[in-house]
């Protein structure tokens, strides 16, 4: 029979040490034995039904023998909870040796104390495993032989037991070898199962953090639309991270509707739909669920926003290409027709009226080319050159030269919290961005006041560390229907305004991996943030 291999921790010689909720079980349960065979073998004694039960060779020490054998394993068990190996090799061995001294005196193996040592060696071999499990069998198959030869010298009626005993020594082998064998099974099944336990838990922990760090919002609803499971991506772009266990239509109406939508025809694509008032573009889609019997409805939340954003930047690239092509076919009729407005005006023919019509003739035009112009500056943009620039001088330098342009009613301030600050970006673009910047701010300022005001106020931002210039009026401010609009390409609330300005300077800061948000609100006033790069960290902008 092949040596088993031991677990870490086990003893070449006393065999595997007792651990684990069922190997304490086993003991429990055989402590509780031997007290229960204590008991018994005292109640027969106290009720006087030894004698006519059992042919007692020593009746004397069959009486001391039982006592001593409660009395006993009442101590071990409230004294021995947690025994090491080696104690669980000395206790079985002493149980055995003490039936086989109470079989010796109870008159031999036909008194049937001969079948407790036989559990004896069983519940042992369950304990410890291997050569020492067959070495209490041993012991007690030699004491089961020795105490009835021992017997049978001195009461020869006795020595018709040998058979008897030597049956009781093979059940002592025989029922170690099975149960260690069940033993060794169970041990492999409890191993295995272990094993596949812990690949399920760590599995579990993976999906859990795959689920996690997705940046896929997924929701689990239950038939009555609450949420039952949520991952941290849906607690983002919901805005709710205390979700689970709520109704979804208290937090999110338009979800609501969109899976509605979807119950009543599955075929259809969801809309798109803002989860936040200012949030990401979000597209829903719905997978019924089925477990258990119950029906429930997995839901995903994926953020478009940048997708929707590529595909607009393809839109505008090709229409870019588009209307430059026209803008260069509109220029040169456009110059014939301002040039003949002009060359009318000159004519000493034309009255009053005439003139009026080929000044609008002339304004037009100029408007015109102006929009033709910011086409074509959008089409034929450079690229950015960055440079170092400290941004404390750079912006004395260039409010001082717009306060030499501005008009007399225009006042430009400037404040710098920090020191100095740099960055690196293409100086010719920073000074494009913040000329659009400051005239749209001195020109919603006058719609409210007599003197246009604008402040120009430079920090650094404590949660970044990155360089921030506020261009900020004290105009009217933009409505808040119209805040996530006023970067888009051809959007104007004026009547002579391109839609071009703020969204060229946010290309602009782009391209010079800046960042370009407006901060202000209706009644506010308006401010513009500019969220420069830092001058080694040029991507650091673009995920502050």
């Amino acid at each position: 029979m092949s040596a088993e291999p031991l677990p870490p921790g086990g003893d070449p010689l006393i065999g595997t040490p007792l651990d684990g909720p069922q190997g304490g079980n086993v003991l429990r349960l055989y402590h509780l034995y031997r007290l229960v065979i204590g008991l018994l073998l005292v109640l027969l004694i106290s009720s006087n039904l030894d004698e006519r039960l059992l042919q007692v060779a020593h009746p004397e020490l069959f009486h001391h023998g039982s006592w001593f054998y409660l009395i006993l394993n009442i101590l071990v068990a409230v004294l021995v909870h947690h025994p090491k190996p080696l104690q669980i090799f000395s206790l079985a061995l002493v149980d055995v040796i003490l039936l086989s001294g109470l079989l010796y005196t109870a008159g031999g193996p036909s008194s049937g104390i001969g079948n407790l040592i036989i559990v004896s060696v069983a519940v042992a071999n369950i304990l410890l495993h291997g050569r020492i499990g067959l070495l209490i069998a041993a012991v007690a198959a030699s004491g089961l032989v020795y105490m009835t030869f021992y017997l049978g010298l001195n009461r020869p009626a006795a020595a018709s037991q040998y058979v008897h005993a030597g049956a009781l020594g093979s059940l002592c082998f025989a029922s170690a070898l099975l149960v260690q064998s069940l033993t060794r099974r169970l041990r492999r099944s409890e191993s295995l199962a272990e094993r596949r336990a812990a690949e399920v838990a760590d599995l579990q922990a993976l999906n859990v953090q795959i689920l996690e760090r997705m940046r896929t919002g997924i929701l689990v609803l239950d038939p009555q639309q609450q949420v039952l499971l949520a991952n941290q991506s849906a607690f983002t772009l919901l805005g709710n991270p205390a979700l689970t266990g709520q109704p979804l239509a208290a937090h999110c109406p338009e979800l609501v509707e969109r899976l509605q939508q979807w119950q009543q025809n599955p075929t259809l694509r969801p809309q798109d739909l803002h989860t936040l008032p200012h949030g990401p573009l979000v597209q829903p889609n719905f997978v019924a669920l089925t477990r258990g019997g119950r029906r429930g409805i997995l839901v995903f939340l994926e953020d478009i926003s940048q997708i929707a954003q590529q595909a607009q930047q393809l839109k505008l690239a090709s229409l870019g290409r588009l209307t430059a092509g026209i803008a260069h076919e509109i220029r040169n009729p456009l110059g014939a027709i301002s040039h003949a407005a002009q060359l009318l005006q000159e004519s000493e023919c034309l009255d009053g009226p005439d003139r009026r019509l080929a000044q609008i003739i002339q304004d037009q035009s100029r408007r015109m080319n102006l929009v033709i112009e910011n086409v074509l500056q959008l089409s034929r943009r450079r690229q950015a050159e960055p440079q170092l620039l400290d941004l404390k001088y750079w912006l004395h330098r260039f409010a001082g030269e717009y306060r030499a342009s501005a008009a007399p009613n225009q006042i430009l301030h400037l404040e710098i919290r920090d020191g100095s600050l740099k960055t690196r970006m293409d100086a010719n673009q920073l000074i494009q961005i913040l000329t659009n910047l400051v005239q749209n701010g001195l020109r919603y300022s006058t719609q409210c006041h007599p003197q246009g005001q604008v402040w120009l106020r430079l920090f650094r931002a404590p949660e970044s560390d990155l360089p921030v210039l506020e261009v900020r009026d004290d105009g009217p401010g933009v409505p808040a229907e119209q805040i996530e609009h006023i970067f888009e390409p051809f959007f104007t609330t004026e009547t002579k305004g391109t839609g071009l300005g703020l969204y060229i300077s946010r290309e602009l800061c782009e391209s010079n991996q800046a960042r370009l948000d407006y901060r202000g609100g209706a009644g506010e006033g308006g401010c513009f943030r500019i969220t420069f790069a830092h001058p080694r960290k040029l991507t650091q902008a673009r995920h502050g």
